[in-house]
């Protein structure tokens, strides 16, 4: 279509057909038009400003005299012609008559292009072009606006009303590698990188150089234009294209992405092919309004070139916007053509001026053009010709390139906010999308302008800002013409438009007139409101495996919004199908709405949609106390998740739910349920909200203010609501607040809890209790019984706030919980303390749990208060520290019970002390020791061991180490064990503890220097400790300060160790690493534990050739799998590198970050590519076996050799084959297969394995060619019969291939592909007219070949009968009747019919429970008169479907059923026919017409097949209307009493309804079919008529609804759909999982045989599994060893073509040994496995089966005479 059909290109230009172009626009003809022309002017007119066609660098722009601007040699060459024209045309005798309709139809454009001395300008003249889509390809420059930040790409305006978007990996190298490190620290769950937002990057209305990456249509809808995607890239590379250091010069605009930050500037890519070239931005160039974000490296910017080194490596660039938007920095001195990219300002000379726009040349030879839009024409109504004259410079920006035009061509921009490089502004200096949004009515649109073969610009009432609106979208029908003069659209007339979109390119808006458009009430998804109720309709009900999903509906055109199940209706809905049908109006509320994913959520609730309370939506909203609707989305046990609109969701705890006493909220509430709730709290800052179902008019004023008099520890009275079994319900005496009494709250003592609770009644008064705590915005109060709660608030000791704490006063408290190595006791006002384990007494400290219990009422001693932090740390009373006081330093001076005793105070204590200390407990990582009872301290791992050989224990290092031993130590400084860090010794707080050292070299007065980051060096040695254990890495401490990161492929040599860290590499455990990275400013220390030999930081200088590796998986797809190696190198292991045997190689066998042991097969360094192989003789062992070699090259493959390999392309050429790493071979189409395939794309696919001979190698070339055809590989093939093998006189059988009015086209059976002609008159004794009255494609015949020619491969066949006289008796007989041909006598054969059976039954779903009565016998015989040949012509399988719709279950039908046929036809044309008897045509020949129908009709009315022929002979001539009535008919005269007739003629309506008609007749035949018939048959057959059909989704829907309607019944439905999925939609996962589903459904006496079914689908299905059905027997027969039909299936099954003989006789001696066999099912078996023997066995498998059977007589014999002594002696 042509770009000026386009809406959204009001300027673009087509790109092979346009319409009217104008005489400056539209291209010269050629040199005989114009050069008679010329001749033929009798005096030209000299114009005034000539049109100039090749303007050169130093050619006069007025040449004296009038004179032209061609040469002499050009004017000789134009008369020349002209001439040779004149007089061709006079021979003719045309000439006159040519010259006269040329210069009429051409006035216009001679006029304006002629020279001054009146001569044509041949060819000279530049068509003005607009850019558009089909003018952009890859590679196009192209200027663009940012208009939207997305957080993954960037939305660019382009000129011509066209968008582009930049993906984030599209600006810059350096941008694309910090996304990449960002992805990688989000899988390491590292936060250490600064996350690449794009907003701090841009901003909107940016200008930018962007380079066409793709162009691609997405397709929409069969009634919508496909959509349309450009996708950019702002690379320097790309967008600098052409570009050479050596051509920049001053004033040259180029795109440059920040690679550093300096002090004075920024270093800047330019992306140019010379690499040493680089920017610099100076800081003093950056505009002081520019973020410092936005020059952070991979920035990209567009900047001018101001300046260069001497040596032209460095460019200095600007960015200003007073220098780079000024058109007057253009490139004066560009020395070529190159220089001049979109956005430079260039200085242009016009050559020629249209009302299209003008063209001009840069520097003399370069052509550029001002469209419609960007000259000024079209949005200001400029007069070109007044404002600007031929030859005049002037100044303009570039904004596109043309790379498809013949010579190079630019497109450039004459409007000023592109020339200035400023965002377009109204009047009032606001950006127009401020005071004009997208989708606005426009009441009064005014027409300015009128372009006739575009459409009309239009005044919107925003200066500097006008509209466009196409001529596609000035009214809803098409416009007949447009004219400024006349019609509705002329200039001045006023209408009413809508905006539709905005291009910030070119300043226009686009809107339109349509009246479609102007009513839809939404054009954007933008303009759905969250919250607005819609009117929609139904446009499809999308269903998964487990049913109904939900509902896609239709909200406007283009827009559509999905409703969730949980959202259909109030309550679940058992079948919405039923409910919402395709076209039903409704009304919807809109919950969500994402533009990007450009999707929209609904709710069809009632109680949502008709709710007047105002739609809660985000913080900003809620307010206290608000009431609004919610939807549940989750239920929990302590309440429920609770969802508003858009993204806004609230929390519902269970205390909230109701008035009443709820124990599980799951009972009373469900996942989709509607709540109305109000508000009770929220944090915008934790982004929660806290909302209640209760009453908020039953918590009125009083109990408000009750509520905030209650003061924690008060002592109140309350009655008892509800008990349950851990809380009691109670409700206070005094304000009737609701309150809450727990079990672990009724005594000091728990072990007396239970008793007392039990003494609790509902009713009763409970007094002296205690107010815990409350919650005012949760309306929440919990209380206390416990008696020292009760009497400290009566003495005024109850501890409700830290202010009241003093440091050793005792306070009354409770244990809120117990942890290994302390206490926390909680007070009255959810105040907390710890009670350390030192704190306790000596003798609970080793109790279990202290000798406490949670609730146990405890009295403690304060002894540290750290309000700052709000903490509180208390003591035993029985603890004899003394307490510290409030204004004490945690650094006391008096050190108590020193281990050293020459240790007096803590100012003994000081960096480099050594003396002694006492190990008080042993941690994986440190021990802890105490200098003294009151200085705690802790040695790391790390300062334990100088040297390997010390530890005895790798992975237990400190396990030599014993409690309460006395251990030398060294003070290295303070640890807070908080924030884990040194502190000065003077800095100690109640978190610090002594930092120490126990190492030998550190015992000594002159210890070596402490260890840092900065003194570590690469390669140095170091003995690490793990400290923490990660998914893919390991964090170890070599100091107490210094820790490094081990990654996976960097912990060990020995791969096995690395699948499970944690075990291996416990915490605590020793490791020797040594160091590979190093950055101290970052604080990165990378390490190894490798040996150095094999881990010397791979990279791609050290990395070899068959070098066995790990590597850690990092990507997994269908082709390949990647491989990490190192953190500088991934690699490639494909599908055929996987496995020394092709059918075990599958990539989803590995799991990601697995870790793997892989070859390196090869290397290629420049291009830093590798290729990987997993093969087990690569990475294992060599010797292991290998059925599939590996393939490298050329030279290990041979003239012959059979190889396999896995498809890489499927071309149309043939296939390309993968045979290992760049060795790829083709197949040539025709040696693809020794069958003829119709649709061979269909057979292969991508990664299939194949298997094929090597035909020819070329080395030269490196072609390889191969062959699949059975006939080559395999040496016992048959070749197929070619055209050699036949000969004249040779009798063969075959299939109509074709069938004409002349003739069939018929393909001889077991050919190469060899067909025949049997023309008209050799098909029947008597003359044919029309072949396909006889014959239809796919019917067999017998044939004799009457000529071959094999020059020219023709084959002449004949069907007449007197052709096979010869051949027997019954073909004698059969030939007697003139009319028959032979061909029909295949039709009805045993052996075809039983192979179409075999075929249906591999191929098409088993529908069992059909109708197959033997008294359908006698209705065949009454109807038998129609001869045999009617079944082969009677159109029955018209289209390729059967009307029956029983093709999926019809039995084999018996050879013996077709012998009443030719028995009645040999007595037939036994009788003579003297005359002819044209009554005899109806038996002979069957129907022919409608009559004869009727005629047979009225004489059998209940014949369903004969009303089915009858519709398939109405479909015949395309007379579907007729074909209905007569379906109706049927359906209304066939008797009710017959009720199989009935049912096939309606099974035979609903066939042609599913071919021919739509849903909607579908449907109401089915209806009415169920309502007459069995409904389960009905459900049936139209599922086989689905699956015949190719209907899949149709069909998997009615499956699932049969399954629901009849699952509970019946056990064929669940067969049938399982049988479906397995065998012919390749699903098997979805058809197991039927198998569990059924179990639950059936009743018990249905499953055994359902289970048998499912196990013999594993076995028959293609897609199924042998041993998964093997499998499932197993189980059957392990709980009824003695159903001997279950082992006589099992057998069935695992004797089959290929059958493993060891595990049949398996089966059979198993059987044998069945307890209780009885001896008829033994005879039996025994017989079957002799039967067997004989056939697959020899001599001595057949003795063993008489042995074993004679063993198990005797046995059985002997048991029952020991039986009958056992009754005796009992008597």
């Amino acid at each position: 279509m042509s770009s000026l059909k386009r809406k959204d290109a009001p300027a673009g230009a087509p790109a092979a057909k346009s319409p009217k172009r104008s005489k400056s626009d539209k291209p010269q003809s050629k040199l005989n038009a114009n050069a008679s022309n010329s001749t033929k002017s009798p005096q030209p007119k000299p114009a005034s400003a000539a049109g100039v066609s090749r303007l050169k660098e130093e050619a006069p722009l007025f040449p004296r005299g009038g004179g032209s601007v061609l040469s002499p040699l050009e004017h000789r060459q134009i008369s020349i012609q002209a001439k040779q024209d004149v007089l061709f045309e006079q021979e003719s005798g045309q000439g006159a008559k040519k010259a006269e309709k040329s210069l009429r139809r051409k006035k216009s454009k001679a006029s304006n292009n002629k020279s001054a001395d009146g001569t044509r300008l041949a060819g000279d003249s530049v068509r003005i072009e607009s850019l558009n889509y089909q003018r952009l390809v890859k590679g196009s420059l192209v200027l663009g606006q940012i208009t939207e930040i997305r957080p993954l790409q960037v939305i660019l305006a382009l000129p011509n009303s066209l968008s582009g978007h930049v993906p984030i990996t599209s600006v810059s190298d350096i941008l694309s590698e910090r996304v990449a490190a960002e992805a990688e620290a989000e899988d390491e769950d590292d936060n250490e990188t600064d996350a690449v937002e794009l907003k701090d990057l841009f901003e909107v209305g940016q200008y930018l150089r962007a380079y066409v990456m793709s162009t691609t249509e997405e397709s929409t809808g069969t009634l919508t234009k496909p959509k349309k995607h450009i996708e950019l890239s702002l690379r320097p590379e790309h967008t600098n294209t052409g570009l050479l250091s050596q051509e920049i010069v001053d004033n040259t605009v180029v795109m440059a992405s920040v690679s550093s930050a300096e002090d004075h500037g920024f270093i800047m890519d330019l992306g140019l092919s010379d690499a040493n070239t680089r920017g610099f931005l100076s800081r003093k160039e950056v505009p002081s309004d520019l973020p410092e974000t936005r020059l952070q490296p991979g920035a990209v910017v567009m900047c001018l070139v101001t300046g260069k080194s001497a040596d032209s490596k460095i460019i200095q660039l600007s960015a200003l916007q007073n220098k780079l938007g000024s058109v007057q920095n253009f490139a004066s001195e560009a020395t070529t053509i190159q220089t001049f990219l979109p956005g430079s300002a260039v200085e242009l000379m016009v050559s020629d001026i249209s009302r299209r726009g003008l063209v001009g040349k840069i520097m003399g030879s370069l052509d550029v053009t001002a469209d419609l839009i960007h000259s000024g024409v079209g949005p200001k109504a400029l007069d070109l010709e007044d404002k600007f004259k031929i030859g005049k410079k002037i100044k303009a920006r570039v904004i596109c390139d043309f790379p498809t035009a013949k010579e190079p061509k630019l497109g450039v921009s004459l409007l000023e906010h592109v020339t200035t490089l400023t965002p377009q502004r109204t009047a009032s200096a606001k950006l127009p999308l401020n005071l004009l949004p997208l989708s606005s009515l426009v009441e009064k649109c005014t027409i300015f302008k009128v372009d006739p073969e575009m459409g009309v610009f239009v005044e919107i009432g925003l200066d500097r800002v006008p509209g466009f609106v196409h001529i596609s979208r000035l009214k809803d029908g098409k416009v007949d013409f447009l004219s400024e003069t006349s019609g509705p659209f002329k200039l001045g007339t006023v209408h009413r438009g809508r905006v539709i979109a905005y291009n910030a390119v070119d300043g226009v808006y686009s809107l339109s007139f349509e009246s479609s458009v102007l009513e839809q009430p939404f054009l954007r998804i933008e303009d759905v409101a969250v919250g607005a109720v819609v009117n929609c309709e139904v446009e499809k009900i999308i269903v998964n495996q487990d049913g109904v999903s939900g509902v896609l509906v239709k909200i406007a055109e283009g827009i559509h919004g999905h409703v969730p199940e949980m959202h259909l209706a109030d309550v679940r809905l058992q079948h919405p199908e039923k409910k919402f049908r395709k076209g039903l109006k409704v009304k919807a509320r809109v919950l969500s709405t994402d533009p990007f994913k450009r999707q929209i959520r609904l709710t069809l609730k009632k109680t949502l949609v008709n709710s007047e309370a105002k739609p809660l939506q985000s913080f900003d909203d809620l307010v206290v106390g608000a009431q609004s609707p919610a939807t549940i989305i989750k239920v929990l046990e302590n309440g429920a998740a609770v969802q508003f609109y858009g993204s806004l969701k609230g929390f519902l705890p269970v205390s909230e739910m109701s008035e009443a006493y709820i124990r599980d909220p799951k009972e009373h509430f469900r996942v989709g349920q509607v709540v109305s709730v109000h508000i009770l709290n929220f944090d915008i800052e934790t982004q929660k909200v806290f909302v209640s179902c209760k009453d908020p008019s039953a918590f009125g004023i009083e109990k408000q203010n009750a509520l905030k008099n209650l003061k924690i520890g008060d002592i109140v009275s309350a009655k008892v609501v509800q008990k349950t079994e851990d809380d009691v319900h109670v409700e206070l005496v005094d304000s009737s607040l609701k309150a809450l009494l727990s079990i672990g709250q009724l005594t000091d003592r728990p072990n007396k809890n239970l008793a007392s609770m039990k003494g609790i009644r509902a009713g009763q008064l409970l007094s002296d209790l205690i107010v815990l705590s409350k919650n005012d915005s949760r309306r929440s109060i919990a209380l206390s019984k416990k008696p020292s709660l009760v009497q400290a608030s009566r003495d005024g000791k109850l501890l409700t706030n830290l202010d009241q704490a003093q440091v050793g006063e005792i306070r009354q408290g409770f244990v809120r919980n117990i942890t290994v190595t302390a206490v926390f006791v909680q007070f009255p006002g959810q105040l907390v303390a710890l009670l350390p384990k030192s704190k306790l007494p000596q003798e609970d400290q080793e109790k279990t749990d202290f000798g406490l219990k949670k609730y146990q009422s405890i009295a403690v001693k304060i002894y540290s208060i750290d309000k700052d932090n709000g903490r509180l740390v208390v003591a035993s009373p029985l603890h004899t520290d003394k307490p510290l006081t409030n204004t004490q330093s945690s650094a006391t001076s008096k050190l108590e019970t020193p281990v050293d005793e020459t240790l007096k105070s803590t100012d003994d204590l000081y960096v480099g002390k050594i003396t002694k200390a006492s190990v008080v407990s042993i941690k994986s990582t440190q021990l802890n020791v105490k200098l003294a009872d009151n200085i705690q301290g802790r040695v790391d791992v790390s300062q334990v061991f100088d040297s390997w050989g010390e530890i005895t224990d790798a992975k237990s290092p400190l396990s030599r180490f014993q409690v309460n031993e006395i251990i030398d130590v060294r003070v290295l400084g303070i640890h807070d064990a908080k924030n884990h860090r040194y502190l000065p010794i003077s800095h100690r707080s109640t978190h610090s503890v002594m930092e120490l050292s126990t190492k030998p070299s550190d015992l000594k007065a002159n210890a070596a220097s402490e260890l840092s980051l900065k003194t570590l060096e690469l390669g140095s040695s170091h003995i690490g400790f793990v400290n923490n254990v990660q998914q893919n890495s390991l964090w170890v401490n070599l100091s107490p300060n210094v820790r490094g990161r081990i990654s996976m492929l960097e912990i060990s040599d020995d791969v096995s160790l690395l699948d499970n860290l944690s075990v291996n590499f416990p915490i605590g455990s020793a490791l020797k690493v040594r160091v590979i990275g190093v950055d101290s400013a970052e604080g990165r220390l990378d390490l190894s534990a490798r040996a150095s030999s094999v881990s010397n930081h791979l990279d791609w200088d050290t990395i070899k050739q068959n070098m066995v590796l790990p590597g850690r998986i990092t990507k997994i797809n269908e082709r390949q799998i990647i491989v990490q190696l190192s953190d500088l190198i991934s690699a490639p292991a494909h599908l055929i590198d996987l496995s020394d045997n092709y059918d075990d190689a599958s990539t989803m066998s590995y799991s990601k970050h697995n870790v793997v042991r892989v070859s390196v097969v090869d290397v290629n360094r420049s291009n830093k590519r590798l290729r990987l192989s997993l093969r087990p003789s690569r990475v294992l062992n060599s010797s292991l076996p290998i059925k599939d070699r590996e393939i490298t090259s050329l030279t290990q493959l041979n003239v012959g050799d059979i190889v396999r390999g896995f498809v890489k392309n499927v071309s149309d050429k043939g296939l390309f084959v993968g045979l290992g790493g760049d060795v790829t071979a083709m197949v040539r189409i025709s040696d693809l297969s020794d069958r003829f395939i119709k649709d061979w794309k269909d057979e292969f696919q991508v990664d299939q394995l194949v298997k094929g001979r090597i035909t020819s190698i070329d080395p030269n070339t490196r072609h390889i060619q191969m062959n699949l055809k059975s006939s080559v590989i395999e040496k016992e093939f048959v070749p197929l019969t070619n055209y050699q093998d036949l000969h004249a006189g040779q009798v063969l059988t075959g299939k109509v291939r074709k069938v004409e009015e002349f003739g069939a086209f018929i393909l001889i059976d077991g050919s190469a592909n060899v067909s025949g002609l049997c023309h008209r008159s050799e098909m029947a004794e008597k003359p044919v007219q029309d072949a396909r009255k006889l014959l239809n494609e796919g019917d067999a015949v017998k044939a004799i070949i009457l000529d071959i020619d094999l020059q020219k491969k023709r084959v002449s066949l004949g069907l007449k009968p007197s052709y096979f006289e010869d051949q027997d008796s019954l073909d004698e007989d059969e030939s007697d009747d003139e009319d028959e041909i032979a061909g029909a006598l295949l039709g009805g054969s045993e052996d075809e019919q039983s192979d179409d059976d075999m075929e249906d039954a591999d191929s098409s779903v088993v529908i069992e429970g059909t109708d197959h009565d033997e008294d359908q016998s006698s209705d065949v015989e009454d109807t038998e008169m129609i001869d045999e040949v009617v079944e082969d012509i009677d159109a029955l399988d018209v289209g390729g479907f059967d009307w029956s719709g029983t093709a999926l279950d019809e039995p084999i039908t018996a050879g013996a059923d077709a012998e009443p046929d030719s028995a009645i036809k040999k007595k037939k044309r036994r009788k003579p026919q003297v005359e002819i008897d044209r009554s005899g045509d109806l038996t002979s020949f069957g129907p022919r017409t409608a009559v004869d129908y009727e005629q047979l009709l009225n004489r059998q009315p209940n014949s369903s097949d004969l009303w089915t022929r009858y519709m398939a002979f109405q479909m015949q001539v395309s007379e579907l209307a007729k074909a209905r009535e007569v379906a109706e008919r049927a359906v209304a005269t066939i008797d009710s009493t017959e009720e199989t007739e009935k049912l096939n003629a309606w099974i035979a309506y609903l066939n042609l309804e599913v071919r021919f008609g739509n849903d909607d007749t579908v449907d109401d035949v089915f209806k009415r079919a169920c309502q007459v018939n069995d409904q389960q048959e009905v459900y049936q057959r139209l599922a086989s008529i689905y699956v015949q059909d190719n209907k899949p989704e149709k069909a998997d829907a009615l499956f699932q609804t049969i399954m629901k309607k009849f699952g509970a019944n019946s056990s064929d439905v669940w067969h049938n759909y399982a049988h479906w999925l397995h065998a012919i939609q390749n699903e098997p996962d979805r058809a197991r999982a039927l198998l569990s589903r059924a179990t639950q459904a059936l009743p018990d006496h249905a499953r055994l045989p359902l289970m048998t079914k499912f196990a013999g689908l594993e076995y028959n299905s293609p897609n199924g599994s042998a041993e998964r059905g093997r499998t499932m027997f197993e189980g059957l027969i392990a709980t009824f060893p003695k159903r001997f039909d279950l082992w006589s299936q099992l057998l069935d099954h695992e004797d089959g073509p290929d059958a493993d003989k060891t595990v049949v006789r398996d089966v059979f001696d198993r059987a044998t040994k069945v307890k209780g066999l009885k001896a008829r099912p033994a005879k039996k078996w025994f017989k079957r496995w002799a039967d067997w023997e004989e056939k697959n066995g020899d001599a001595k498998t057949q003795e063993r089966v008489r042995a074993k059977a004679v063993e198990w007589v005797r046995l059985k014999a002997e048991s029952k005479k020991a039986e009958g002594e056992d009754d005796e002696g009992d008597e």
